[in-house]
Formats: structure tokens, C-alpha cells, sequence
């Protein structure tokens, strides 16, 4: 829900700072990038492993801490925040973003980011609701600030009142409210092909290819997210069917997928055939164990999917995929021509970080009318929203 998406998470020294914890661990379950800056004081309340480990990535503490790093951190910080988070949020940091101080790591990077800002409270009852803090919010609430309210009940220091930081489940979700994906794609039913399909040998041997459905749960994973009906037909997958997806077809061969899409296709406005369907079959199967000490087999030539459903789809956007080991882009756009896609997405399976099993791809989107967009390495959940972005924006046309 949150892949390629960086949230900054300012960890203050308060007791709720335990809490923070599981809004990382939330965060990083929905694909966020999450970078956790603390405060000195909020290492007295919890060691920075645990953000650590719970991140990947190394906590920022001290303004002069050594790093490898050759870049000022506190604006490539700035820089890289989709959202700006502080849970919790003590009153004293609340005034120091309130009067511009930046005198830590903490308050220098937030003067520093453009970001979203979002600031979850924690502090005793009469801390809150001091007129000074109030001014403070009010003043931070107009230059745009956000805040998650905090809750009522019994705090650490026994009075009971309004100071309780907000629940970890509830921050995530305002975190998720600003950054989640347009619905761009609602009353859109997306169909996606993914995997590797199988051609039977013998009653235990077939022969396929080293496609992982990786890609294709992805692009389905963002449709549905965008608001789309997400129909997925697959072969053999390393991944599970992501949820969000309305319906899923299991197939084997790839004459099962033809029929499967051919099924689904008069009902889609979009098809992106990311599966990796076997160009070949075996002329002749057996439905026993073949056990001869020599085997030659002949073979034939599978039904091109894309190009069958291209010539019949009429209004509807046609993506293709393109996995070339030579000649990348005209081998690609050979592809676009002859199946009447609106493009294809190109790449050289050969490279390094754009293998089947890798979680990332490198990219060009070929376009029908000639259009080459080259993509750097991405994860291939970020290459997803990249190609309905692309479908929405009508590239390639």
C-alpha cells in the first residue's frame, strides 16, 4: 500500500515513545521506507536497535554522530520525506517547531523539510492543555501542520485527562489517509495475466520458464488499491494473489490462459499481460513416467495470447511485457506493431536487479507511436503504479 512511499518518524522523549515501535512496524508492513530520527532524551526511554532493527535502516541521532554518508543528513532527510511524522510529540519539541529553534537532529530537519507534517501529542493533562502549548498547536495547525489528537485517560504520572498519545494503529492510518494512491482506476476493471504457465511432458515433467509472478501481483496489487476490480489469471507463482484482487483463475498451459483471458477480456478496460506464458509445447504428451534412457521430442508452436486478444480489443488499453536478452527496444516495439498494444513494458532480463525472482526491474516503456521512456532500477511494485500511470495518461497513444 505504501511501496516507494518515505516516512520520517521524529521519536521525542516520552514515555509513548515505546509505542512508536509498532507504528515502524506497521509502516514497514504496508512497504514504507521508514527512517527514524530521536531525540536524546527519547534514548532514554528506548534503545535505538529497536528502531533499528524494526526499520532497516540506521536511526539518526546527534547533529556531528559519524557516518558514511557524504551528504548533509538533515536536508537529504528533508529531501527524501514523502510525510514527516513525531510520535510522540513532547510539548517541548512542539515549541520549538512553533518558534523555528532547531538545536538537534530532530527540530533541524524539520525546518529543513517541505513534507506533509504530521504530529501526534503526549504529555500530562495540564502540559496540553497549558496556554502556551495551545498557542503553539493553533500556530503550527495554520501553517498547515496536522495532528492526530491525543487520547483521554489515566497517563504515566497517574492524573487522568487528555494527554495520552494516540494509538499506533490510528497515527498509521492518517499516515495512510495522505499518501495512499489516487482512485483513479474505481468503476475500472483491470485484467492481469501473471506467472509461468507449464507444458505437460509426462505424468510428472513439464516444461516451463523462470517467471515468479512477482510483476504481475504487483500491477495487481496496485489496480485494486487504486480503486480498480482486478481480475488476476495466473500459472505457477512464488507469491501469494495479493489482496484486493475481485477474482483469481489458476491455470497450467498456456492454451488454459488463452481461454481464461479470451473469458475475461470482453468485461476489462484495461489487460496488462505480464505472465510469461511458454512459447512452445511438446507435439506429443505421455500420461506416464517416461523412462527411456534417450528422449527426443518435438515441439509446437504455443497461441500468442497478446496478439490474439490485441486484435480484438478495440477501445480497450493493451499493455504488454517485452523480456529481452538482446536487441531490447526494437525487438519491443517489433512486439507493440504486431500485437496492437499501446506499448510494452521492455526489459533486458540479462541485467542485474531485473531478473524473474528479483524484487526489482529496470524498464523502458515502448510506446505505439514510437515513444521510448527509459526507467532506472525500481522495485517492481513502484514500476506498477509507474505503468498505470502511464495507462491513465494514455502514454504511448
Amino acid at each position: 500500500m505504501l511501496y516507494g512511499k518515505h516516512v520520517i518518524l521524529g521519536v521525542s522523549g516520552g514515555i509513548a515513545a515505546y509505542k512508536s515501535c509498532e507504528i515502524v512496524s506497521r509502516l514497514k508492513k504496508l512497504g514504507a521506507d521508514v527512517h527514524v530520527i530521536m531525540t536524546r532524551n527519547a534514548e532514554e526511554f528506548v534503545a535505538p536497535l529497536s528502531f533499528e532493527t524494526l526499520s532497516d535502516n540506521k536511526v539518526v541521532r546527534g547533529m556531528f554522530e559519524e557516518r558514511e554518508e557524504h551528504d548533509v543528513r538533515h536536508v537529504s532527510l528533508a529531501k527524501l520525506a514523502d510525510v514527516f511524522v513525531v510520535a510522540p510529540a513532547t510539548a517541548n519539541v512542539i515549541a520549538k517547531f512553533a518558534r523555528g529553534i532547531a538545536d538537534d537532529m530532530l527540530s533541524t530537519t524539520w525546518l529543513a523539510s517541505d513534507a506533509p507534517k504530521i504530529l501526534a501529542p503526549a504529555m500530562n493533562t495540564a502540559m496540553y492543555l497549558d496556554a502556551a502549548t495551545q498557542d503553539n498547536i493553533a500556530l503550527l495547525k495554520a501553517r498547515g501542520v496536522m495532528f492526530v489528537e491525543p487520547d483521554t485517560g489515566r497517563l504515566a504520572c497517574g492524573d487522568v485527562g487528555k494527554g495520552k498519545m494516540a494509538e499506533p494503529c490510528n497515527i498509521v492510518e492518517r499516515i495512510v489517509d495522505l499518501l495512499r494512491p489516487v482512485r483513479d482506476l474505481e468503476n475500472k476493471r483491470v485484467l492481469v495475466t501473471s506467472g509461468a504457465t507449464e507444458e505437460y511432458i509426462d505424468g510428472v515433467r513439464v516444461i516451463t520458464n523462470h517467471s515468479s509472478g512477482k510483476m504481475g501481483c504487483a500491477i495487481a496489487e496496485a489496480a485494486a488499491e487504486r480503486g480498480a476490480e482486478v481480475v488476476l489469471v495466473h500459472g505457477r507463482m512464488s507469491v501469494p494473489v495479493p489482496d484486493g484482487v475481485m477474482k483469481a483463475v489458476r491455470v497450467n498451459t498456456t492454451e488454459e490462459m488463452l481461454a481464461a483471458v479470451k473469458e475475461e477480456f470482453g468485461q476489462a478496460d484495461i489487460a496488462i499481460m505480464a505472465a510469461a506464458p511458454a512459447d512452445y509445447r511438446p507435439k506429443q504428451t505421455y500420461t506416464s513416467k517416461i523412462k527411456s534412457e534417450t528422449l527426443t521430442m518435438e515441439f509446437v508452436k504455443n497461441p500468442d495470447i497478446a496478439k490474439e486478444i490485441g486484435a480484438q480489443k478495440g477501445e480497450r488499453k493493451l499493455v504488454i511485457f517485452s523480456a529481452e536478452t538482446d536487441d531490447l527496444l526494437a525487438n519491443a516495439a517489433k512486439k507493440v506493431a504486431a500485437k496492437h498494444a499501446d506499448f510494452a513494458v521492455a526489459n533486458d532480463v540479462t541485467k542485474e536487479g531485473a531478473g524473474f525472482y528479483s524484487d526489482t526491474n529496470i524498464a523502458s516503456l515502448v510506446g505505439a507511436n514510437g515513444c521510448v521512456r527509459e526507467l532506472g532500477i525500481m522495485t517492481k511494485r513502484e514500476l506498477a503504479d509507474v505503468i498505470l500511470d502511464a495507462v491513465m495518461q494514455n502514454y504511448g497513444a
